[in-house]
C-alpha cells in the first residue's frame, strides 16, 4: 500500500504538516546516530579552525530548538535563552557538562518542540517581538529542517575526520 511507504522517516504520502516534521525528525535523528559510538574526547574535539566539534553542534541545535520552537512557538520562556554577550555559549562545552547531558538537552528540547508543533497549525503566526516580522509556523519549521540537516552535514564530515566512518551505516 503506497500511502504506508515511509522514506527518510515520513510517509511518501502524508499531509503537509506529517511530511515536514518527518524529516525534521529524520535529521534530529541523523545527528545523533553520527555522534553514536564516539567516546567523549571525540565527541568534545574541536575539528576545524573556528572550534566546532560534534557535541558543540548538538548543544547549538538543542538551543536552536527551544527558541524557535518552545518560544516562538510555544511562546514559553526558553531554558536556552541566548546571550548576546557570550554568543557563543551555545556551542561551547563547559567543563562540568557531559556528552550524556547534551545529549539528553538535545532529545529534550526536541519533545518540547514536537509538544509545541501539535497545539498549532503551520499557518499560525509565530510572535517574536526580537524579529522585525512575524513568522508563520510552516518557515520555521522549514528553517529548522534546513538548521538541522546542514549541521548534519557538517557533523558527517566531522565524523569521517575523526574515524574515517561516513554516511553509510546510518538510519535512512
Amino acid at each position: 500500500m503506497l500511502d504506508m511507504e515511509k522514506r527518510y522517516g515520513t510517509l511518501v504520502a502524508g499531509g503537509e504538516k506529517e511530511v515536514l516534521l518527518g524529516f525534521l525528525d529524520h535529521y534530529r535523528q541523523t545527528v545523533l546516530d553520527i555522534c553514536e559510538g564516539l567516546t567523549e574526547e571525540q565527541l568534545r574535539r574541536p575539528m576545524v579552525p573556528s572550534g566546532t566539534s560534534l557535541l558543540g553542534m548538538v548543544k547549538h541545535l538543542a538551543y536552536a530548538e527551544g527558541g524557535w520552537f518552545q518560544e516562538g512557538v510555544g511562546n514559553e520562556p526558553s531554558r536556552f535563552a541566548f546571550d548576546p554577550s557570550d554568543p557563543e555559549a551555545e556551542h561551547r562545552i563547559e567543563e562540568h557538562e557531559t556528552s550524556a547531558e547534551i545529549f539528553q538537552l538535545y532529545r529534550e528540547a526536541c519533545d518540547v518542540s514536537r509538544s509545541a508543533l501539535e497545539k498549532v497549525s503551520l499557518e499560525d503566526l509565530v510572535d517574536r517581538p526580537d524579529r522585525s516580522a512575524d513568522y508563520n509556523v510552516r518557515w520555521v519549521v522549514v528553517h529548522m529542517i534546513e538548521e538541522t540537516a546542514r549541521h548534519a552535514g557538517h557533523a558527517d564530515i566531522l565524523r569521517e575526520l575523526l574515524d574515517g566512518r561516513t554516511r553509510t551505516g546510518y538510519t535512512e
